[in-house]
């Protein structure tokens, strides 16, 4: 399985985690960790997931559902190297 970091910019509301998660899990991945944070900067108008995802499927699928949600401003997908499993 190949193992992906994005990096989610969005507006913080009630629900975007929900909808984030969501599309994760209807396209396949399986999260492998999660870390969220406001920003500092413009009156924490801004929000920041990192989630690290793990699937066999292109992690392009699953960023070309995120840029769609509302709320997410910017997607950036960092792939991480494969883990070797003995």
């Amino acid at each position: 399985m190949n193992q992906h970091r994005l990096h989610i910019h969005a507006r913080p509301t009630p629900e975007v985690m929900e909808r984030v998660l969501r599309v994760v899990r209807h396209r396949g991945f399986a999260l492998c960790a999660l870390n969220m944070e406001v920003g500092a900067e413009q009156d924490c108008q801004q929000l920041r997931i990192t989630v690290t995802v793990e699937s066999v499927r292109p992690i392009q699928q699953l960023w070309s559902q995120l840029v769609k949600l509302a709320d997410v401003s910017r997607v950036e997908a960092l792939e991480q190297p494969s883990r070797i499993s003995a």
